[in-house]
């Protein structure tokens, strides 16, 4: 087995145990963290790369059970709604199509949240 493997595994196993040692002592994260000797913000990095692993490996799992590879970009396709009679009410719509999800839209939709829609629809976990 790869030693960088072991020493990686073996640093997720102590980072978990510490966040259950805090989380069943009832304490705050800061004061656990100054019971314990170490500042906060380690306390939270740690939690941060549990965090990540975890969704790493929900995210191998649920591809190796589909026969799936990781895909990084997915191709999102905007269709053009067909063209309206000129004195229609009805605001022109967009569909967005992404990783076999549907939205359909109109055009008043703020371009801002538009974008942080797609971001969330791209994050793995």
């Amino acid at each position: 087995m790869n030693t960088r493997l072991i020493a990686s595994e073996y640093r997720l196993s102590h980072w978990a145990q510490i966040i259950r040692e805090r989380k069943e002592s009832g304490l705050t994260v800061t004061a656990f963290c100054e019971k314990a000797g170490f500042h906060e913000n380690i306390y939270y990095y740690w939690q941060r790369k549990l965090r990540e692993a975890a969704c790493e490996e929900l995210s191998k799992k649920q591809n190796e059970s589909r026969g799936l590879v990781t895909q990084r970009f997915t191709e999102v396709k905007l269709y053009e709604q067909p063209e309206q009679k000129p004195f229609s009410k009805i605001a022109p719509q967009m569909r967005i199509e992404a990783a076999g999800i549907h939205i359909n839209i109109d055009s008043s939709y703020p371009v801002d949240k538009l974008v942080l829609l797609i971001r969330e629809l791209m994050r793995p976990c």
